[in-house]
């Protein structure tokens, strides 16, 4: 059976409750079971998941329609305790929500959160992206987990081994991968109107697929979703989702359109 495909939206820092509440509004009246001539005949509707500010995750619950998700940008690895400002994963499910984002890479880069982060016992150095990931799975949280590489990255042809490097952070810890979508993110795309070539996009999607099989196993690969995500549009997204081992989009910007609707593999303004 074809992967379901899968449309993210990540508000970002981004929204008031007038805002957030005319998107949820639109989103509820979307139709999104359409088909299209690159979607799998025997693929279902696309599964859609908003990401909105961590104040507008219970707005967000209580008021779309069932059948579309949301997702917390971020949680912490520890199930409670002094770690003020910061949210656990059993917090986020308690409160309904099923989805995370792990690994961003605003969050990689802004604010060091890389492989190697020291927590609160100065001995302790984890991989506290795997950490999280880790934690959300054990509360019963889907994680979408993001990756990607800079420009200065790409330039020295590093792209594959940057975007393995941070799996295999994750694989050190995880080993069932059933509940995770992983989006491929090339940092140097990210707000930024340029966008990976449909050749660039599926040679990473690939090498992840790849990686998958050699790393987790050939059922993981098969089944995991690989997103792509980097200045997604309506204008690009239509020849990116007919490539073989991109299964959807993790959208920024474009989610934000107070008028946007989510087709399978398109985004149309009305």
């Amino acid at each position: 059976m074809g992967r379901q495909f899968f449309v993210g939206g990540n508000f970002k820092m981004n929204g008031t409750i007038k805002s957030i509440t005319s998107i949820i509004e639109n989103l509820n009246t979307a139709k999104l079971d359409e088909k299209t001539a690159s979607t799998p005949a025997d693929v279902g509707e696309s599964e859609v998941v908003i990401a909105p500010p961590a104040l507008y995750l219970l707005l967000a619950r209580e008021h779309l329609r069932e059948g579309i998700e949301v997702a917390a940008q971020n949680i912490f690895d520890k199930p409670n305790g002094a770690f003020t400002g910061e949210v656990s994963a059993e917090q986020i499910r308690d409160s309904g929500i099923g989805w995370v984002l792990a690994g961003h890479s605003e969050r990689r880069v802004i604010l060091g959160e890389d492989d190697k982060v020291m927590h609160a016992d100065p001995e302790v150095f984890e991989k506290f992206v795997a950490s999280k990931t880790k934690a959300a799975l054990d509360s019963g949280l889907s994680v979408i987990l993001c990756v990607g590489e800079t420009l200065e990255q790409r330039e020295a042809e590093r792209t594959i081994e940057v975007v393995t490097q941070q799996l295999q952070a994750v694989a050190n810890t995880v080993t069932d991968w059933s509940k995770i979508v992983i989006a491929y993110e090339p940092v140097w795309a990210i707000g930024t109107g340029k966008v990976a070539t449909t050749a660039q996009a599926q040679e990473v999607h690939a090498a992840i697929r790849h990686w998958l099989s050699s790393k987790v196993s050939s059922e993981a690969a098969a089944a995991t979703r690989i997103l792509y995500g980097g200045s997604v549009s309506e204008k690009n997204c239509r020849e990116l989702a007919k490539q073989d081992d991109i299964d959807g989009f993790l959208v920024g910007g474009a989610s934000l359109k107070p008028a946007c609707k989510w087709h399978l593999s398109d985004i149309v303004y009305l």
